[in-house]
């Protein structure tokens, strides 16, 4: 029996080490993954390629693109011609615009000169202000310092015919025969003794016066000296920057001249009441990403229609002015 178990036994081993042997052989299976939908939507975006959106340009671009820019001058001018011989009250309503937009323009270019100016005109009109004060300060000052000195050439006359009084009655009091005419002559020598006295108390008060009055006119003389040097050196700059524009500026104002012309009596006034309310001058202008030119107020679709059509003339409903599109200017 115990030969027969020994026997069993190594019949077993070699059958376990072909088991393992086997399993080493055999490929391994990986366990089988599954598609979320986050994988797919990332293997889709990978394959699309982004689309590049084009803005289509409009009209004005394309004209502006193909044509070369003309001189301003030429511009206006050409603009101007483009209305012929019509009269203004045979204007369409679109010609209407058209006239008012190019007035407009040509306003706007007028008013960019008159901004590289700055602030000197307005310095120059402070400082004329300024001297024109200070002259009539000296003035004044002068007249009452001349009348203060008369008044004590006035105290000082009084004063030496007071005297002489005095030295007369003296001398008839020696010749009075009772005492009546004695005190009488005592009492009127008296009286021009407190008249000299009042006078000299004149006299102080009016020289200390006239004192003050003449420190005020120097103090005032040498401010108008200094104000005339900085009125001239101020117009000096500002004649220089004038001269260099105003061979521009007064060809412009003879456009807006004529572009005024063009205009209806009643339009033409709307469009000054406009202008002069408005802060930068703007009284026509364009409709900008669907707003107000000049307020940047956002318009209707369908009043931009309606401006589009060039029927009527239509103002913004939040500022007043004028509104027109880009085309009107082609």
């Amino acid at each position: 029996m115990p030969a027969k178990k020994k026997t069993e036994d190594v019949d077993k081993k070699p059958a376990t080490s072909k088991k393992i042997a086997a399993k080493k052989a055999a490929p391994v299976k990986k366990p089988a993954t599954k598609t979320t939908k986050s994988t797919m939507a990332t293997a889709t975006t990978e394959k699309k390629a982004p689309k590049k959106t084009t803005r289509k340009p409009s009209t004005r671009a394309k004209l502006s693109a193909q044509k070369p820019e003309m001189p301003r001058e030429r511009r206006f001018e050409n603009k101007l011609n483009s209305f012929g011989g019509k009269k203004k009250t045979e204007f369409t309503t679109e010609e209407k615009l058209k006239a008012l937009y190019q007035l407009q323009l040509i306003q706007s270019e007028i008013d960019k000169i008159r901004i590289v100016r700055g602030e000197l005109p307005i310095e120059v009109n402070d400082l004329e202000d300024e001297v024109a004060g200070l002259e009539t300060r000296i003035q004044n000052l002068s007249d009452e310092a001349e009348e203060v000195n008369t008044l004590i050439n006035q105290k000082k006359q009084l004063i030496k015919d007071a005297k002489d009084g005095v030295k007369k009655y003296e001398e008839q009091q020696m010749q009075v025969k009772n005492n009546r005419e004695f005190e009488s002559l005592n009492k009127e020598i008296e009286y021009l003794q407190l008249e000299t006295q009042l006078a000299e108390k004149r006299i102080k008060e009016y020289t200390a016066d006239y004192a003050a009055k003449s420190e005020v006119l120097e103090t005032s003389k040498a401010a108008l000296e200094e104000r005339i040097k900085d009125l001239n050196t101020k117009k000096e700059e500002l004649e220089d920057i004038i001269a260099e524009t105003k061979k521009d500026e007064e060809q412009l104002l003879k456009f807006s001249d004529d572009a005024a012309g063009l205009i209806e009596e009643r339009l033409l006034a709307a469009y000054n009441r406009i202008r002069t309310n408005a802060r930068n001058g703007l009284a026509v202008v364009t409709v900008q990403r669907d707003a107000c030119g000049g307020c940047f107020n956002k318009i209707p679709p369908q009043r931009q229609i309606d401006i589009k059509q060039h029927k009527k003339v239509i103002v913004c409903e939040h500022c007043g002015r004028i509104l027109v599109d880009h085309e009107i200017e082609i």
